[in-house]
């Protein structure tokens, strides 16, 4: 079985490692308001696929939308 990389978001320059997608999803309206345009890019790899997976989600009327998403 091959190993799967840990998601991963990116607040300004930094990135900050999650050891779980759904642990993500539980912090991600804190996650957004700590990004300077309160854009928060969330890379991961997905199973069964190759490669990354990336999406950017935004907070609209208070509640986190995905913007966009697409391989890298």
């Amino acid at each position: 079985m091959a190993r799967m990389s840990r998601p991963y978001v990116t607040i300004g320059s930094k990135s900050k490692y999650f050891p779980t997608y759904a642990e993500v999803k539980k912090n991600l309206v804190a996650l957004i308001k700590e990004c300077p345009d309160e854009i928060l890019t969330l890379t991961r790899s997905r199973r069964g696929e190759w490669g990354e997976w990336f999406e950017k989600w935004g907070l609209v009327n208070g509640k986190p939308v995905k913007l966009k998403e697409g391989w890298l």
